[in-house]
């Protein structure tokens, strides 16, 4: 058991590999045909070709009579009798009506359709879910979540690739087909669970989730009974159906249930992503075929969603930004629209026009309706790579020229501002060659930051050099030059190498002027603060004296932080480690050893609570989500925890914000933090109010509660709540501060910033609030 724990993933790749070559070179060798019969008269005829177009070009009709599959009578194929289906074949001898017979050698590749939806998709999907599953294996940490994933991500693989030899009523491809079928559900539901368990989410469906693996295990050995006794088959394959139904809606009802009641975006996601390839083999082929035997579309057209699953993956979890992918889902929303109308409309036409099937009808359907919502990102692309063709980019400068500011003033080094820049011209220009130029004042001579061509003197003229202003460019035969920043010894320029096939548009060039005196002041700027900063340093060295209020200053603060910490520390954490230790103290020099497991229990039971609070101050100090999966999702968390604490009933609106500036997430997280904490500590209130409100320049966050409240002196004078902690946050962005409260009537704060305000305004007036909530906990 050690062995096969420590080589799971080995033993599985191995299997997954012998398995999946096997099936595909099934599935190669014998095409599909799925040409119906009927027994009339001791006759077998044919009654209705899959592939149309095939037949007809062989001279296959309805009403002749198949006389042998592959070279053996049909009279002897006992499997013919209990599903009266032609599935796999190389070699077909056929009595037509008017009494010749004619026989059929059939090629792997003589049926397009069927190379594509048996053998190609399911063959790339299969290299696509093993890549998938060793990056998850060595990249990603090593946890049960993870490897739950790989083996589903593998035996959904493996139940679609075995769709083709399980077709062909071959004995291994039906064992691998319904016994995957079950598996990947049953693993699925597992893998929910345990997520569930992961995101501090209460799982409401059965907990012994061990039982359910009995199913593939019976449909294992009903699929070995099946294929010694063939009669069998029909009935196993019904069963088998209606089993994976009732497993797939269970799902969808745990998952829909949960988002409806938390609303988490992990779930909306995983919604998404994982269920939703499910559908259509769900509704278009297990729900018709259990119900009404007679399916909409084929299994294997139907199973070719399935590839959506891997993609969405590296879609979701690769880039590691969940919001992104709300983003493309709205996005999404919209095509989805305009492509439905049209491949219905579409679809009408050909209708009216054309005798398709109802099969070639739907399958054209999905194949024009994907197409086009793949066009529209596909257009979306070209348009904005070729927006300078196709568009008018006036006005759009504006916003380019605030992005590039913003960006640029990030970084703290003179040098390190240059390469921002030169990065930034880049960009928004869509030129390669840029670079900067220093010029010696003393020397003459020319330096470049290019690494990629030599540039000589010859090349740019001395004397322009020389004349260049701030705010001037000038256009020559190779580049455009502009002047970026002089001192006593050094002139910078910047270079734009237009090639003689580039030319910068008015608009351009005006939003590089523009963007050339912001980077000037920039330089300016920072060679005051670095000379502040090295006046300061020798400052220090000639007399440490000469800057205590800064050592005092931050050691203050320093200690403080500490002492807090500390103190919470030593009032929770290491007051239950004492706790823990007595009890175990007691546990030793017990004389009586009856009750040891209920002594045990006990004490890990209050070891796994220590844990969780320590877990929880870790968490304060550093928010794990905020990084990854962004704001909301970090906020949704905290509000989460407060509510398994809290006595009152917490009312809340957590509306989307688009900032620019990350430092605001954090800004944000922190004070719903002490917020939510000061109600928890201080407010005995029935009912709290949160709302972060996006706004046209910023945000802004409202809270009020119906609590005990407090005089307004007491606030000022005491520093209490840490009121002056949120309003120090608040004002070192510009942000707008106010507070209003009294004895027995609550307390309502209202915080309002915009991103690049340099305003300080502190007084905002409260009753303009309009509530809107949108979520309640209690």
């Amino acid at each position: 058991m050690k062995f096969l724990k420590n080589n799971w993933f080995g033993l599985t790749i191995s299997i997954y590999l012998l398995l999946g070559i096997y099936l595909l070179y099934v599935t190669y060798s014998t095409p599909f045909l799925g040409i119906k019969l009927k027994e009339e008269n001791g006759q077998w005829l044919i009654v209705d070709p899959y592939y149309k177009e095939w037949a007809t070009k062989q001279h296959i009709a309805n009403g002749d009579i198949v006389l042998e599959i592959d070279g053996i009578q049909i009279d002897k194929l006992s499997n013919i009798k209990y599903t009266p289906v032609i599935r796999g074949a190389n070699d077909l001898a056929i009595l037509k009506t008017n009494g010749d017979i004619i026989r059929v050698q059939i090629k792997p590749l003589d049926i397009p359709e069927q190379i594509l939806f048996v053998l190609v998709v399911p063959a790339c999907y299969y290299f696509l879910s093993l890549i998938i599953a060793c990056y998850l294996y060595y990249k990603q940490r090593n946890t049960e979540l993870i490897n739950l994933l790989i083996l589903f991500l593998l035996i959904v693989s493996l139940a679609y690739v075995s769709i083709g030899a399980s077709g062909r009523l071959n004995t291994i491809g039906t064992i691998v087909n319904r016994s995957s079928m079950l598996l990947c559900l049953v693993i699925l539901i597992h893998f929910l669970k345990k997520y569930f368990l992961f995101l501090n989410l209460k799982w409401f469906f059965i907990n012994n989730i061990n039982a359910f693996y009995i199913l593939p295990l019976i449909t294992f050995f009903m699929s070995i009974f099946s294929s010694v006794y063939p009669f069998t088959y029909p009935l196993f394959s019904n069963i088998v159906l209606w089993m994976f139904f009732i497993l797939l809606i269970i799902i969808l009802g745990v998952l829909g249930i949960s988002y409806y009641r938390f609303k988490t975006p992990q779930l909306k996601i995983l919604l998404s992503s994982i269920i939703i390839p499910f559908l259509p083999f769900l509704f278009l082929y297990t729900f018709p075929e259990v119900i009404f035997h007679k399916k909409l579309l084929s299994a294997d057209v139907c199973s070719s969603f399935l590839v959506l699953i891997p993609y969405s993956f590296i879609f979701t979890q690769l880039t590691e930004r969940i919001f992104d992918m709300e983003y493309f889902i709205t996005r999404l929303r919209h095509y989805f629209n305009f492509s439905f109308v049209f491949t219905i409309w579409l679809l009408m036409g050909l209708y009216w026009l054309t005798d398709l099937s109802i099969s070639r009808m739907a399958e054209l359907f999905f194949f024009a309706f994907l197409s086009l919502i793949a066009l529209f990102y596909i257009k979306e692309k070209i348009d904005y790579s070729k927006r300078k063709i196709l568009f008018s980019t006036k006005g759009d400068y504006i916003h380019r020229l605030y992005t590039t500011v913003d960006s640029i003033g990030r970084v703290v080094k003179i040098e390190d501002l240059l390469d921002k820049f030169v990065q930034e011209i880049a960009l928004h220009l869509e030129i390669k060659h840029v670079y900067v130029l220093t010029y010696d004042l003393q020397t003459h001579q020319v330096t470049s930051t290019s690494t990629s061509k030599e540039y000589t003197q010859n090349q740019i003229n001395e004397i322009l050099l020389e004349n260049l202003r701030l705010g001037d460019i000038k256009k020559t035969e190779h580049f455009y030059i502009a002047f970026i920043h002089q001192d006593v010894n050094y002139k910078r320029i910047l270079v734009v190498d237009h090639n003689k096939s580039i030319y910068l548009k008015d608009e351009e060039l005006l939003w590089l002027e523009l963007l050339l005196l912001y980077v000037n002041n920039f330089i300016e700027n920072t060679k005051m603060v670095e000379d502040l900063l090295e006046q300061l340093k020798h400052m220090k060295e000639a007399d440490k004296s000469q800057l205590p209020w800064l050592n005092k200053l931050l050691w203050l603060r320093f200690e403080q932080e500490k002492y807090q910490l500390a103190q919470e520390l030593h009032d929770t954490v290491l007051q239950e480690q004492l706790h823990i230790a007595r009890e175990m103290d007691v546990f030793i020099h017990a004389k009586k050893t009856t009750d040891i497991h209920v002594n045990l229990t006990k004490i890990h039971d209050h070891m796994i609570a220590s844990l969780n609070d320590l877990r929880g101050y870790c968490e304060n100090l550093k928010p794990p989500l905020l990084d990854t999966l962004g704001l909301n999702a970090a906020l949704e968390k905290l509000i989460q925890k407060v509510h398994k604490r809290a006595d009152f009933v917490l009312i809340y609106t957590i509306d989307r914000l688009y900032l620019e500036d990350e430092r605001l997430n954090l800004m944000i997280y922190r004070l719903f933090q002490e917020l939510l904490n000061n109600a928890l500590k201080h407010s005995y209130a029935n009912t709290v109010e949160m709302h972060l409100l996006e706004t046209e320049e910023g945000f802004e966050i409202i809270y009020s509660d119906d609590g005990v409240g407090c005089k307004m002196d007491e606030i000022i004078l005491a520093d209490s709540m840490g009121i002056r902690g949120m309003q120090d946050r608040v004002q070192a962005f510009n942000g707008q501060f106010s507070i209003n409260t009294n004895v027995g009537e609550g307390m309502s704060i209202r915080i309002k910033v915009n991103e690049g305000d340099h305003t300080h305004a502190y007084d905002y007036d409260y009753d303009t609030y309009h509530r809107r909530p949108t979520h309640s906990r209690g």
